[in-house]
Order: structure tokens, then C-alpha cells, then sequence
């Protein structure tokens, strides 16, 4: 089975084909220029990479968030059409599981998070296993404070990474003091091999979905629709 992997829930732009798991092509693009002028072209190339024609796709992973509201609408719309397009089925993919999927073979705590702003972190806590990781809490929405509030739960070391690192880095090693492990700067962007292998998985177990019954994790309200939902209330 070929796989297309899309990211766009972050600043970074990444895609990727798999095989049955295996990485045929990947690209990652960390630039000022907007996701919808990135994406297409970049999903051309993966595909030239990979030695393969867009009708031999069966199946496209999309990242579904949480994420960038702006991004994660450019991304699925982007897998939506496609997948009507080549009449493949699609399957949304945690982007904190993505994110948490290269360290899972360590077997320890994982706590992707990402910048939501507002002095708040997108964040999911994952349990490192062979395979996909264990989710034990999230999505959440919350102060870097309160997540650390929530990690007191497990014990041990707990590995941070996402773009919410080089933001509230300082914080977690003040709220956790050792328990707080950080991965290098390289490993903090998303991947779309990530993405694409636990669409793999999903699409194998028969999780696949029509274009139309897609939708996005954003586990908080947008600026747009808080501001409307406080004129609504008055």
C-alpha cells in the first residue's frame, strides 16, 4: 500500500510516500512562504521520488491537528481534494502523535507540545512502546503550569519536543527540574513520514474514510469564533 503523508498543522510543510511502513520520499520545507504555495508542488515531487504516478496512491494521511487553525484548514483541504481526486480513502492523524512517534521506541514518557499561544501549549502525554505510543492524556489546551500540574501523574523522566520548546523551555525545567528532557533542535519539526505511517496503520485496520467525513482536532475555540460566541452571548 502507498501512503501520501501531509503536515501543515505547524510552520513547517512536510510530506512523504511510504510502502507498507517503509520511507520511499519525503520532503520538509521550514520557509515564510504559505502552506498552499508549498504543498502541491511538494507533493509532486514525493511522488516523482517514490517512482510512482498519483493514480498509484491508496491512501493519503492528513495531520488533523491541534495545530495552526490556518495551517490545519490548508492541509485538509489540500488532502480532501486529492482524495477525491484519485477516489482514495483519507484518515486524519494526531499531530502530537506524529510528533511523539520517532521517540517511541525508548519507552519512556513523551510530551509533544505545541506553541498555542495566549501563555498556552497544544499537548498530548504519550507512553514510548514499540509501535504506536501509548496516548495516556490529551489533546489538551493548557498553561505550560497546569500541564506540569497533570505530568505529576507519572513518574520518571518525561522527553519534551515540538515548537513549544524553544518557547516555554526555561518554564518546564522550573515547574519539573530533571524530569524535563529535551530532544535536539532537528527533532523538534514534524515529519511527513510520520504522518504517513500511522495513516498506514489506520488505513490497514480499516479506519479510512470518504473525503467528506473528514475533519479537524482543534481542541480550542479559534480567535474568530471565541469573539462570536461573546457577541452571540451578550
Amino acid at each position: 500500500m502507498y501512503v501520501l503523508g501531509i503536515e501543515a498543522a505547524t510552520p513547517v510543510a512536510a510530506v512523504a510516500v511510504v510502502q507498507d511502513g517503509r520511507i520511499l520520499a519525503e520532503r520538509l520545507v521550514n520557509n515564510r512562504r504559505t502552506h498552499s504555495v508549498n504543498l502541491l508542488p511538494m507533493i509532486k515531487a514525493v511522488i516523482e521520488e517514490a517512482g510512482l504516478k498519483p493514480e498509484q496512491i491508496n491512501g493519503i494521511a492528513v495531520s488533523a491537528g491541534p495545530g495552526s487553525f490556518t495551517g490545519l484548514r490548508i492541509g485538509l483541504t489540500t488532502a480532501k481534494t486529492l482524495a477525491w481526486v484519485w477516489q482514495v480513502p483519507v484518515v486524519g492523524v494526531s499531530t502530537l502523535e506524529a510528533l511523539a512517534l520517532p521517540l517511541a521506541p525508548q519507552g519512556q514518557l513523551i510530551c509533544p507540545i505545541l506553541n498555542a499561544r495566549k501563555n498556552e501549549v497544544y499537548a498530548s502525554i504519550f507512553k514510548g512502546r514499540a509501535g504506536r505510543p501509548q496516548l495516556l492524556a490529551g489533546p489538551l489546551a493548557v498553561s505550560p503550569q497546569r500541564l506540569a500540574e497533570v505530568l505529576t501523574q507519572w513518574e520518571g523522566p518525561i522527553t519534551f519536543l515540538g515548537d513549544g520548546v524553544p518557547v516555554y523551555q526555561q518554564e518546564i525545567v522550573d515547574l519539573l527540574g530533571e524530569r524535563a528532557l529535551f530532544v535536539p533542535q532537528s527533532a523538534l519539526l514534524p515529519r511527513g513520514a510520520a504522518v504517513a505511517e500511522l495513516g498506514y496503520l489506520q488505513l490497514t485496520a480499516g479506519q479510512g474514510l470518504n473525503h467528506l467525513d473528514l475533519a479537524a482536532q482543534y481542541v480550542r475555540l479559534s480567535e474568530a469564533e471565541v469573539k462570536l460566541a461573546a457577541k452571540c452571548g451578550k
